[in-house]
């Protein structure tokens, strides 16, 4: 049978989501306590993957376990046995077919910065105190909703079968001393969502113009785009699929 995991993590411990040798990664410290909670071997396939430092407000992987169990008290168990940056909410039965990183139809991140110094804030949002022209980086961000190649904003040397993506929300809001950029879209390459933030700073600041972000698109070179900005301001928040209520 195959069940869907939702949890959430704060990453500045963590080495991103996959496991990886002689490093601490979510996906290894919440296998090692299913496996322990269960008493039994677990493989769990994430619904993608985040870097090191990046959060996770809502993250799904999948694991398939042979017997019935009571998911209320194997989610308790779990609370009890992870570390305090790892949340388990729910334990899902799901079609035996289902795949928590091929289904999702959705997926949605928010990046977030910080304009004054906050001693609350300091891992968790990217403290920038520049003035930024809010309105031009929005009028940037919709052109993201007319492209679907985004090799400028990919990682380099990155293994991926296609550099497109269908953006279907890219927008900044401020809430006082707090800037949140938040962009959805069927899949993200890596490193992509950080990049687009930095590159979309320099529109901000004026470094480039509005035209220039959409030849950036245009040309594919990632040595054009923005730098990218730091991992601990950004978060997963959103996975949406078709059996799964939210």
């Amino acid at each position: 049978m195959r069940y869907f995991i939702q949890f959430s993590y704060n990453g500045t411990n963590y080495h991103g989501w996959q496991s990886q040798p002689n490093a601490l990664t979510v996906q290894e410290t919440l296998t090692k306590a299913m496996s322990t909670v269960l008493n039994h071997p677990i493989e769990l396939m994430g619904a993608g993957r985040t870097d090191t430092g990046v959060h996770a407000k809502i993250m799904y992987a999948h694991f398939d376990f042979e017997m019935e169990f009571n998911a209320e008290s194997i989610v308790h168990k779990l609370n009890s046995f992870l570390p305090k940056d790892i949340s388990v909410f729910e334990i899902i039965k799901v079609p035996d077919s289902a795949h928590a990183r091929f289904d999702a139809k959705k997926r949605t991140y928010e990046y977030h910065m910080h304009t004054f110094k906050n001693p609350f804030l300091t891992e968790l949002s990217w403290q920038y105190g520049h003035p930024l022209d809010l309105v031009l980086m929005n009028e940037a961000a919709n052109l993201l909703l007319t492209h679907t190649d985004f090799e400028c904003f990919s990682k380099v040397h990155t293994d991926v079968n296609t550099f497109n993506c269908k953006i279907t929300f890219a927008q900044w809001a401020q809430e006082e001393n707090k800037l949140i950029f938040t962009i959805s879209a069927d899949r993200f390459l890596r490193n992509m969502v950080r990049a687009i933030v930095g590159t979309l700073l320099n529109v901000g600041l004026h470094k480039i113009t509005v035209t220039d972000f959409e030849a950036i698109l245009k040309n594919k070179n990632r040595s054009e785009a923005g730098f990218s900005v730091p991992a601990h301001g950004l978060y997963l928040t959103e996975i949406v699929y078709d059996y799964v209520k939210h």
